[in-house]
Order: C-alpha cells, then sequence, then structure tokens
C-alpha cells in the first residue's frame, strides 16, 4: 500500500520611464477598458516574503523581455499574504518539463522541446459576445496595465497528479469588470490558438482544434480565479501556456485553458474540448472531488510530481472555504 500523507486544509497560519509611444499606446488601450489613472493604481497588491528565485532558462525571459519591454519591470510580482501557504513549492525544473500541452504534443515531457516556434508576440485577444463594447487586446498592452501579484495555489490534474506553483497574474474578474459584460452574460468562454503550422500536435491530430473551455459567471468572477501570466516569479513559459492562461485552482487542470486568444460572454453553457470528446470522463463542471471517480482510476489520492509522495486529495482541491458555497447540492 502507497504510503498516505495527510496534509491539512489549506489555511493561512499568518495572516524607468515609459517611452512616449508605449505611452500614448497604453493610454488608449486603458480608454477602450474604461480604466483611469485611480482606478490601475487602487488595485495594486501587496504581498510578503518570497521564497528562493527558481532557476528559469535565461532564453525565456530574454525572449518575453523583447516581446514586451516593460514585462521584466513586473516580475517577480509581491506575493499576495493571502495565498501563501505554508507548503513546499514543486521544484520549478520538473514544473517545466511535465506539461499536458496537446497541441504541441502528448508526451509531457516532451512539451518544452516542441514549443521553439511557437509564436508570442504580438499576442491579441479577442472579446466579444454579449459585452458591452467588443474589443480587441493586445497582451503587451493588457500585462502592462494590470497590478500583477503572485500567488501560491495547489495544482491538481484529472489524471491524479499534482504540484504547488507560484503563479503571477491578476484576478479574472477584474478584467471583466472593464469589458463590462452584460447581464444576460451566465457564462464565459475562451479559445486557444489555432496555428498547426506552428503546434506540431495540431498537424498531427485529428482532435477538434483550437481548444474551448468556459465557466459559469459566478466561478469567473471568484476572487481565486486568475489570469496568469508568470511562474516562479519568470514571464510565463510557452510550455505552460505563454503568453496568458487561465488558473481555477479548485478545477481540474484541463479548465485552466493556455495561451488565449479568445474571450466570449454567452448567455448558456458552452461546451467545452474534452466534454465534447467524452462528457462522463469530463463534465463541464470538474471540480476536484476526491469522492467522485474518474471512470478508469480513483480521485481518492494524488501523486506529488517532483516527490513522488501518494497524498490525499482533498475536496475542492483544499479551497472549500472560497467555493463551497456556490456548489449547495455538494
Amino acid at each position: 500500500m502507497p504510503n498516505i500523507i495527510v496534509r491539512p486544509d489549506w489555511q493561512l497560519s499568518e495572516k524607468d520611464i515609459t517611452p512616449e509611444s508605449i505611452y500614448q499606446n497604453r493610454r488608449l488601450f486603458l480608454k477602450q477598458l474604461g480604466f483611469t489613472g485611480a482606478a490601475l493604481i487602487g488595485g495594486s497588491a501587496t504581498g510578503c516574503g518570497k521564497e528562493p528565485e527558481a532557476k528559469v532558462a535565461p532564453s525565456v525571459a530574454a525572449s518575453k523581455e523583447a516581446a514586451n519591454p516593460n514585462s521584466g519591470r513586473k516580475y517577480p510580482a509581491r506575493r499576495n499574504p493571502e495565498f501563501n501557504p505554508k507548503l513546499p513549492l514543486t521544484d520549478a525544473e520538473v514544473a517545466g518539463s511535465y506539461n499536458n500541452f496537446y497541441e504541441f504534443t502528448l508526451v509531457k515531457e516532451a512539451v518544452k522541446n516542441k514549443v521553439g516556434k511557437f509564436i508570442i508576440s504580438p499576442w491579441s485577444i479577442q472579446v466579444g459576445g454579449l459585452v458591452e463594447k467588443p474589443v480587441t487586446l493586445d497582451f503587451a498592452e493588457l500585462e502592462d496595465s494590470m497590478p500583477l501579484e503572485e500567488r501560491i495555489y495547489r495544482f491538481r490534474c484529472v489524471e491524479a497528479w499534482s504540484m504547488v506553483v507560484p503563479w503571477t497574474g491578476f484576478p479574472l474578474s477584474m478584467l471583466i469588470d472593464k469589458l463590462k459584460p452584460k447581464s444576460d452574460a451566465k457564462f464565459i468562454r475562451f479559445e486557444t490558438f489555432n496555428k498547426p503550422d506552428q503546434a506540431p500536435g495540431m498537424a498531427s491530430s485529428n482532435y477538434p482544434w483550437p481548444y474551448f473551455e468556459g465557466l459559469r459567471m459566478d466561478e469567473a468572477m471568484n476572487p481565486l480565479t486568475m489570469v496568469v501570466t508568470g511562474i516562479y516569479g519568470k514571464p510565463l513559459p510557452k510550455q505552460h501556456g505563454a503568453p496568458l492562461r487561465i488558473i481555477v485552482p479548485w478545477k481540474y487542470g484541463y479548465k485552466s485553458i493556455k495561451s488565449i486568444v479568445k474571450i466570449d460572454f454567452i448567455a448558456n453553457q458552452p461546451k467545452t474540448f474534452w466534454e465534447t470528446l467524452a462528457s462522463d470522463e469530463y463534465p463541464f463542471e470538474s471540480n476536484v472531488n476526491p469522492a467522485v471517480s474518474h471512470p478508469r482510476w480513483s480521485q481518492a489520492t494524488e501523486k506529488v510530481i517532483d516527490t513522488g509522495d501518494r497524498v490525499r486529495t482533498q475536496l475542492y482541491n483544499g479551497y472549500g472555504s472560497y467555493v463551497a458555497k456556490l456548489y449547495p447540492k455538494v
């Protein structure tokens, strides 16, 4: 029998000048979204001490700096003390070498070697559907306009493995508020890139690309849900979903869509990628629940990827105090 390690519930133990052209573009972008200087400053986050800086390949940071000259000034972001649990972080090299990104390959350990042709700058995100003003966002401008913070989250894959990761980004709710969806928007649908010339897995498989996912609006507005632009104190590497992805820490990892190019606000529940392929295995909700087995394996325990420890899985991945109220029937 494996050695089961029972961890406590995730609770806290304690409380350069910008070139003129960039500045003007930023002002236009912020005006489109209804930002003001006061609103931008007002969202700044506070933080506390950080873990020792993780090892990240210099080329990763350098390439992102070239894509957005202001980007490096925002990393590392300050850690939000509300999301700073006393748990050991997964080794950065392991986390960057064990990735599900089928657009590139089905082999987790090979993803980082298959992303070299993937172009992440320039990058734009189309916003449409039930929104007051459809808009196309420039990623570099978006990243520069938002107050970034670091949060440590547990990440649980549906395949019953897990990691503990320091993500950098901002609450999705902050962006939604600026985009002003209409009152009849009850769901939000995300879509990733469709570039088989850059992503070999898309060219060699018959999956229904591009990848697409969705959330209820109350899930998207939950304070835990993040737009992620960085990891381990650096801009997000390609294998982790650069340049931006979503993190929904109480749901299985496939709900946290990577490399987003499209956001639509809609009235009805959207179909999702894996739900379309196997709805009995990957339903829309997909909350972490140790009592509900996957049809092909138990979800009661999970393997910590860098230590190999087998630990008990927690309901909602340990975030019940934040999200249990969203699911009263559980």
